[in-house]
């Protein structure tokens, strides 16, 4: 039985990111009816859940903190090609959907992944363990590229308005990926073991003993399906987003509620895959993911969006509002309290969910 399954899941895996890049290809450009659009945003979930499965089957391949790494770049890679796309073709609101998708991104990753790991790992009454040097040194790299990137633009005095001038934009862009790159050198090279799930007595919890590491051809076949799955996911998304726009403007909520919907889609491979780690007790592949996505989504999109102000007309909105700087500012503080112990309960899963559940009403309800 679980052999079927198995082969089940490989061939539909397999099967949906080529259907989905073959609805990118039939719609793009189109004016899309109602119809269309949900058979297109039925694909373009399909191909998130496919993209899924191959970054595990890669991520397994190459074992942990690797796994997650992968997984994190993997998914900013559709972050930052959305919002270019979205952003040259002259979208509506264009000035600010890269700082509200990363601001929405930071949100999601360091309360609701995390929020929603910690309950998930904790919900028998049990106690989440994890590396606090590692994790905490991803938060403090996360804060410190946010305030570079989100927080300094709105009390800059170069320009009016929450800008950058060109010179600070590209200090801030060369910062955020300097520090990333740092980090991803400390993650995967001088402190490998920081990042590697724990016990509470602080000993390394083993590798999946039952299941045997995929083949080397297996694997690249998934990284191979795994691009065509991330190729249809930014297509279907780019098809999809006027009736999204359509439909946040016919309900009346602010367009920063765009950027959410696209952290939330781009996302939500991260969410499923964080919450299938903390079903195994495995909490710090959930908080690798967590941060790691909250600080690829910062230190790879800003220095894009910054080469692509070269031939891009028009402003770039960075800074944050006050009460996103609130927001930001009680996220930080309360991931301080999370992480610095190494271990968390269900409380601190519950309060990082509140926060979110915050910031999505205020998005829809400012």
């Amino acid at each position: 039985m679980t052999t079927r399954l198995a082969a089940l899941t490989s061939r539909w895996t397999a099967v949906v990111p080529v259907l989905a890049l073959i609805v990118f290809a039939l719609a793009w450009h189109r004016d899309l009816p109602w119809l269309a659009v949900v058979v297109v945003s039925a694909f373009l979930v399909g191909a998130v859940l496919a993209a899924v499965h191959h970054a595990e089957v890669i991520a397994h391949r190459v074992g942990e903190p690797y796994g997650s790494l992968v997984l994190a770049v993997a998914v900013t890679i559709i972050e930052v090609a959305l919002i270019v796309t979205l952003v040259t073709t002259g979208a509506k609101g264009g000035e600010t959907l890269a700082r509200d998708t990363v601001f929405a991104a930071i949100m999601i990753t360091c309360n609701g992944i995390v929020g929603i790991s910690l309950l998930t790992a904790t919900r028998r009454g049990q106690v989440a363990h994890f590396n606090a040097e590692g994790t905490g040194a991803a938060l403090a790299t996360v804060g410190t590229v946010a305030t570079l990137c989100l927080v300094l633009p709105t009390f800059t005095t170069g320009r009016s308005g929450p800008e950058f001038t060109p010179g600070q934009l590209a200090f801030a862009a060369v910062a955020a990926l300097g520090l990333y790159a740092l980090f991803v050198a400390m993650q995967t090279v001088r402190h490998r073991d920081y990042f590697l799930p724990t016990r509470s007595d602080g000993s390394l919890v083993p590798e999946d003993e039952h299941a045997s590491p995929p083949s080397a051809r297996a694997a690249l076949t998934s990284l191979v399906l795994l691009l065509a799955a991330l190729i249809a996911v930014v297509g279907n998304a780019k098809n999809v987003s006027p009736s999204l726009e359509d439909g946040v403007r016919s309900a009346g909520m602010p367009h920063t509620v765009v950027g959410v919907v696209i952290a939330l889609l781009v996302l939500s491979p991260e969410a499923i895959a964080a919450v299938r780690a903390a079903r195994r007790k495995r909490v710090q592949i959930s908080l690798n993911l967590a941060y790691g996505s909250a600080m690829a989504s910062i230190g790879l999109t800003i220095p894009v969006i910054a080469i692509a102000q070269v031939w891009l007309d028009g402003p770039l909105v960075l800074g944050l509002g006050s009460t996103e700087l609130v927001l930001l500012s009680l996220t930080m503080v309360t991931s301080v309290l999370t992480v610095v112990p190494g271990r968390a309960t269900v409380l601190q899963g519950g309060i990082h969910i509140a926060i979110l559940g915050s910031f999505l009403f205020l998005a829809a309800s400012p």
